[in-house]
């Protein structure tokens, strides 16, 4: 696939891929959807006659954002296998926060890379927005980990030469957007989260709060419908991880933007719609 090469707007250079042709049709079905996201009918079942890409929604039925079917992840320790995820089979509908459960080594933060494309099942699938990501190409999937779902980590990960409000603008440049649009948007994003003051200051000059913060609005600078957060409140004290918190629980209140969030913390997981317990790499029953 042909690759440009251009500048950020901050002295730097990345590769901007030029996506191929199309990419093959959804595969995704229309689910029966209960008051919390949970599918009525299991994946791969839907009315008859639909089209996902161009019917509207049935009565009582919504399209899943994101779904795991059936997926298993293994990995080789030397001689031995490993099953980090067993089996695993989710639904996460539009405008749920959705909170994974468990001790260390359940699989929970596994199970969220199979989620967000930056791993992929031994089998099963994962399904985003109608479309098997196994069917897309390396490069499709970089572009829809940029530009469809968001991500949170624990330890922040910004970049300490660049400001609070270039990290935020960071994944807009990279998108091609111009400069003045992508700093004027991480400026109105920097001001949701309560950091208006702070757009100048690089992360060495700010709190772990005020970091975690930053880094969720970089995370929905792009609007993706799903944003996936990895222990975002493992690193704060209460103070910061409530503001956090408050903030994750306000991004789902148009409806339309979903929330997967992987915390030890049953304080924390106590803003999710829904709860999944994780033990050994398979849902608790």
């Amino acid at each position: 696939m042909p690759c440009q090469e251009r500048a950020v707007g901050f002295g730097a250079t990345i590769n901007r891929y030029t996506p191929g042709a199309s990419a093959p049709p959804p595969t995704h079905s229309w689910h029966r959807m209960s008051p919390f996201g949970a599918s009525l009918d299991g994946p791969g079942r839907a009315p008859a006659d639909r089209n996902p890409r161009t019917a509207a929604a049935p009565p009582g039925y919504r399209l899943a954002v994101l779904e795991l079917r059936d997926a298993t992840k293994l990995y080789r320790q030397g001689r031995r296998e490993v099953a980090a995820v067993r089996g695993v089979s989710l639904t996460v509908a539009p405008g749920e926060i959705v909170v994974l459960l468990g001790p260390s080594g359940s699989g929970k933060s596994t199970l969220l890379h199979l989620l967000g494309g930056l791993d992929r099942p031994t089998t099963g699938s994962v399904v985003f927005e109608g479309r098997d990501l196994a069917s897309l190409s390396d490069d499709e999937l970089t572009l829809l980990r940029r530009d469809r779902i968001g991500h949170v980590f624990q330890f922040f990960n910004l970049l300490p030469t660049l400001t609070a409000a270039e990290n935020v603008a960071l994944p807009l440049l990279l998108g091609g957007m111009p400069r003045p649009e992508a700093m004027s948007r991480a400026g109105e994003g920097l001001a949701a989260v309560g950091l208006t003051e702070r757009a100048s200051h690089f992360p060495d000059e700010m709190s772990g709060g005020e970091q975690q913060r930053a880094a969720i609005a970089r995370a929905l600078a792009v609007r993706p419908r799903v944003l996936l957060a990895d222990e975002p409140t493992g690193n704060l004290d209460s103070a910061a991880g409530a503001e956090v918190l408050k903030i994750l629980r306000g991004m789902t209140a148009g409806g339309d933007r979903s929330v997967v969030m992987v915390t030890h913390d049953e304080r924390a997981a106590e803003i999710g719609d829904r709860r999944v317990r994780l033990r050994d790499g398979r849902i608790e029953a």
